[in-house]
Order: C-alpha cells, then sequence, then structure tokens
C-alpha cells in the first residue's frame, strides 16, 4: 500500500505471568482485550497474528500480506547508530548487551525469535533506542572514572528514548520549517520515564539519562540523578545489597517515592488539589530537575533556538511546561500562557509571539518511526 495510516493498535502485556492479555483496538474504535495464558513471546505474537488476520476484527486477510516486521530494542551499545535489518550478526550484538539492558533486550530477542518461528521468510528491522545518541561527542558520554572501565566493561552514557527524540526533533524542524544545520535544540520526552536531550545540527550531543535509563531526571518511580555516595551509604548502614539498591531507586522512588501517592502525574496532581504537600513537593521537584538540564543544555549548546515538549507529561500537563519555562525571560523565552494552557496532546507552538525561543509541543511517535525505518529498509533490499 502507498498511504500511511494506522491500520491497527495494540499490544500484549504480563507474558510469561498470571493475568496476561492481548488490548487492541477495534474497527469501530472501541477497546478490546483478550485474556490468555501466554506463557512466551511465540504465544503473544501468534494471538497478534490471529486477531490481525481475524474476519472480522482483522485488517489483513493473511500473514502473507505482512511484508515486514520492525522492533523496538532498548540497548544497542556502541554497536548501533541507525536502524537495521536483522541477522545473525545483529542478534548476537543484541545478546552481547544483555547486560546493559537485562530487563530488556532480552525480551526483545526473544521478540524476534518469536517472528522468526512463525515467519520465517519475513523481513525483520531492529530500531535502536540508543542509536539516536551515538553522536555525542566523548566529552558527553564518558564518566570521570578510570578510562580502563570504559574501555573494558563499556561503562559509558548511551541514553535513551533515542527513538522519541529523533522523531520530535525531525518533526519539529518539518512543522517550523527550519533547517538542523545552525538550529539549537533541547527536547523534553517527559513521562512516566522522562528524559531531555541537547540537539545540535539535528544531531544528538548530550542527553539526561545514562548507560541505564535510571540517571537523569525524576521520573515515576525512577530516582534520576542521586548521590553514589548516598548509595554506598545505605548498603553500609542498612545492609542492602545491589538487588535491593536497584529496586528502590527504579520502582520505589520518583514521584511515587516523594508523594507516597502515586507515579502517575493525574494522581499527584489530585492530591495536590485535597491539599497533600507531599505531592505538591514532588511536582515542584520534577519542574525544578528539568529546569536544570534545560538551563545546563543551553550553556552546552551556547543558546537555544528550540525547546520540544513531548511524553504523556509534556504534551498533556500544561503546569509542568509552564514551570519549567518560568523566570526564563532573559534567555529569551516567553510562554503564551493562553496557549500554553490549551494545548493537551496536540502539535503547536507555544510560545508568545515575540518570544526569541520557539517552544512547541510535539505528540510522539515511536511507533510511526519504527515503522518508517522498517519499510525504508526494507525497501532498499
Amino acid at each position: 500500500m502507498s498511504t500511511k495510516e494506522v491500520m491497527a493498535q495494540g499490544g500484549v502485556e504480563k507474558i510469561g505471568i498470571p493475568g496476561s492479555f492481548l488490548k487492541f483496538t477495534k474497527k469501530n474504535g472501541e477497546k478490546a482485550v483478550i485474556e490468555k495464558d501466554m506463557p512466551d513471546h511465540s504465544d503473544g505474537i501468534e494471538l497478534i497474528f490471529k486477531v490481525l488476520t481475524d474476519p472480522t476484527e482483522g485488517c489483513i486477510k493473511s500473514l502473507n500480506e505482512v511484508d515486514a516486521v520492525g522492533h523496538r530494542i532498548l540497548h544497542g551499545g556502541d554497536k548501533f547508530t541507525e536502524s537495521c535489518i536483522v541477522n545473525k550478526v545483529v542478534k548476537d550484538q543484541i545478546r552481547a548487551c544483555f547486560p546493559l539492558g537485562p530487563l530488556h533486550n532480552p525480551a526483545n530477542l526473544k521478540g524476534i525469535m518469536a517472528v522468526e518461528e512463525l515467519l520465517p521468510d519475513c523481513p525483520q528491522v531492529a530500531v535502536f533506542d540508543t542509536a539516536f545518541h551515538q553522536t555525542m561527542p566523548k566529552e558527553s558520554f564518558l564518566y570521570a572514572i578510570p578510562y580502563e572501565l570504559y574501555e573494558k566493561d563499556k561503562v559509558r552514557r548511551y541514553g535513551f528514548h533515542g527513538t522519541s527524540h529523533r522523531y520530535v526533533s525531525k518533526r519539529a524542524f518539518e512543522v517550523l520549517g527550519i533547517k538542523p544545520e545552525g538550529t539549537r535544540m533541547i527536547t523534553c520526552h517527559i513521562g512516566n520515564g522522562s528524559s531531555v536531550t541537547a540537539i545540535k545540527d539535528g544531531k544528538s550531543y548530550d542527553t539526561s539519562m545514562g548507560m541505564t535509563p535510571l540517571e537523569g531526571l525524576m521520573m515515576g518511580t525512577r530516582s534520576g540523578d542521586i548521590d553514589t555516595g548516598a548509595i554506598t551509604y545505605l548498603m553500609e548502614t542498612e545492609g542492602y545489597n545491589a538487588k535491593k539498591v536497584s529496586d528502590i531507586l527504579n520502582k520505589q522512588s520518583g514521584m511515587l517515592g516523594i508523594s507516597g501517592v502515586s507515579s502517575d502525574m493525574r494522581e499527584i496532581r489530585a492530591a495536590i488539589a485535597k491539599g497533600n504537600d507531599r505531592a505538591k513537593l514532588a511536582l515542584d521537584m520534577v519542574i525544578y530537575r528539568i529546569k536544570k538540564y534545560v538551563g545546563a543544555y543551553m550553556a552546552a549548546l551556547g543558546g537555544v533556538d528550540v525547546i520540544v515538549f513531548t511524553g504523556g507529561i509534556g504534551e498533556n500537563v500544561e503546569v509542568v511546561r509552564e514551570g519549567v519555562l518560568s523566570n526564563m525571560e532573559f534567555f529569551g523565552i516567553k510562554l503564551d500562557k493562553a496557549i500554553n494552557d490549551s494545548v493537551h496532546g496536540e502539535e503547536k507552538v507555544i510560545s508568545a509571539k515575540d518570544s526569541k525561543v520557539t517552544v512547541i509541543v510535539v505528540p510522539t511517535d515511536e511507533e510511526y518511526t519504527i515503522a518508517s525505518d522498517t519499510l525504508e529498509l526494507v525497501s532498499k533490499k
């Protein structure tokens, strides 16, 4: 087909554990859920294919109409600078990155193997979350630890949300009618997981997430930046092992840890409306951490021309956008409050007409990027 449209939408959750299900959008727009025991990824992929070819709700008549399958892969290490066709070498490299992405890469590879089993002749494409950030210079991605730990163990900043930062930056250039060359841009992907990226000439120059998605901003359940001395202190005084510390920092911290209410910004705001001081503190901390990174990246880029907000919070929570950019008039940043307050999940410029810096909300579309990369690579074969 020559048009670009969403024909089906959905996903499988809880593979390998009790309560697994497929949720998808029916042709009439209604949401549907199919509960089914799915011990492994092959079962999940098989159910997806069954729904896609269903006579009533499916969008294709048979699997012969599937020309290619694209996969989002969390960690590509420093081996992948762009998306690529999956082959044995690529699968081996994804496997080699298991230590860097222990929660995601094994599952990502299982998805590839499952499709390979069910559609052995169908080409597959790997789209790496880390690839966009491989243009960062060494002064951006290296940690100030013994250099041999980088050479031997690959300890360095990799960055994540690359598929989102790539999409929204490209889209912002298109919407604003400007060229990447010579443009200084800061993209803020703010959601349950959050990151900020400094983009110079259309390429990632620095980003807030590090070797893992834990570093950087305060997130839904992740702490973001923390003094590593505080971690060793807790290990010594509380007797925590590495797994316990990781669990605290990744699953019990962030907005959830500070508010004691939730990791969901909607519930945080509801609690604030009821006078919950800790919920207000959580919101204030989220805003302050983003503001710090935006300021730092303006310094790193020598100024900024465009600031982009995306992600569930970045697209929909006007108070966060306003808080991040408040008191930044001396940088030439000026919001149009009325427009900002009205924008929820739509593509729109929210800066004032006399603002020297353009601020725009761009809804992210990582799925489109994966599909687009897949089509482009398969078409070249």
